[in-house]
């Protein structure tokens, strides 16, 4: 089964990363199951999440399910077995050179998704992803060879790539697709109203190498859930305290201009997010982080879910996308990830890396004016 236009995310409801309540273990596998039953067929996670814990919980709250009923995607990449957790950077990738060589990334990865499948409780991904990649993964033969033995033997039926955990990775995604592009079928991207770039950039060619597109953070931490305000109280600990200084009162300023249009086509702010993602070229299926904000006026996660299930046919039109865009147009907001300039003469880092004068030439190629 490939993936269906709305997916569920295991990071959604606060266990596993940090965004408004915790739910309890069993409110969590009960979110999950009712997604299933109100009509969202395809469910994400990652092994990295609770370290195992997002796989067991999905996989119980599925259990009885046929298979053939939803469409599993799995992702793969942090060493949660044999690497050490660095603080706020998390498990290292599983090409460390100081983990392991090429010789030893097919022996990692079937052993990682195997070990994620039987937490998950079945046989087989529907689609396996290798979860935020360094510049080893993207660029490396060994690590692809290694990616398509898994599906050859049948632990998935497609492979992808999840970059992350930051924007960015534009040029080295676009390499990817060229150089891998005959063995990938999907890649994750951030992608909403008012954060279209960088990620449109990656959309052309993802199209041309028939690559097809899952958007995440298509709620933009929260925002077209229409309960966070101005002056919102987060948790303790909530990522998205680290935005900067401000960003609500931007982000509702631009909501209120584009209220008229979701209006006009009756629908929530959360369905007008999804609707304008899916409207851009290459994107098929989106999956928004849903999220029990913090404080008893808050709307119930239950009334999310029920918005994203209940997702119409497109309405948007060509020109209503374009407008849209233009008014959250976020060109240059955010330092990005990923190969750039300001590195170099630097020893690449897990998420940034040197700029190469090849990427320069495929930034030409597909007239990218560099900004980062």
């Amino acid at each position: 089964m490939n993936l269906t236009r709305t997916a569920y995310g295991t990071w959604s409801g606060g266990r596993f990363m940090h965004y408004g309540e915790q739910l309890s273990e069993e409110h969590y596998k009960q979110l999950m199951r009712l997604s299933f039953e109100k009509g969202v067929r395809t469910f994400v996670t990652a092994d990295v999440y609770g370290v195992g814990r997002a796989d067991s919980l999905l996989g119980e709250a599925l259990k009885g399910i046929p298979r053939e009923e939803y469409s599993l995607v799995g992702i793969i990449g942090h060493d949660i077995y044999e690497g050490i957790r660095q603080g706020s950077r998390g498990y290292p990738r599983f090409t460390d050179p100081a983990l392991r060589g090429p010789d030893q990334y097919y022996d990692y990865l079937k052993m990682a998704a195997e070990k994620s499948l039987e937490r998950c409780q079945t046989s087989k991904f529907d689609l396996l992803m290798l979860h935020n990649p360094d510049s080893i993964a993207y660029t490396s033969e060994k690590v692809w060879d290694a990616f398509t033995a898994l599906k050859d033997q049948g632990l998935t039926d497609r492979l992808g790539i999840a970059p992350g955990p930051a924007n960015g990775f534009t040029l080295d995604m676009i390499e990817c697709f060229e150089r891998f592009g005959d063995r990938m079928d999907w890649a994750m991207i951030i992608l909403n109203p008012f954060e279209p770039w960088p990620g449109q950039h990656v959309l052309a060619a993802a199209e041309k190498n028939k690559v097809d597109i899952m958007a995440r953070v298509v709620d933009y931490g929260g925002l077209f859930h229409d309960d966070v305000k101005p002056g919102h109280k987060f948790r303790d600990g909530d990522h998205r305290t680290h935005r900067p200084a401000g960003w609500i009162d931007h982000a509702v300023e631009k909501l209120e201009k584009v209220r008229p249009i979701a209006e006009k086509h009756g629908l929530t702010m959360l369905q007008f997010a999804c609707l304008w993602t899916l409207g851009n070229t290459a994107v098929k299926s989106v999956v928004p982080t849903l999220i029990q904000e913090h404080g008893e006026d808050s709307r119930s996660i239950e009334s999310k879910l029920d918005e994203l299930a209940a997702l119409p046919e497109q309405c948007l039109t060509k020109d209503e996308i374009e407008t849209i865009r233009q008014i959250g147009d976020n060109t240059g907001c955010m330092t990005l990830k990923g190969a750039s300039a300001r590195h170099a003469g630097q020893e690449p880092r897990p998420d940034e890396w040197p700029m190469r004068d090849d990427l320069l030439d495929l930034a030409k190629r597909w007239d990218l004016a560099l900004s980062w």
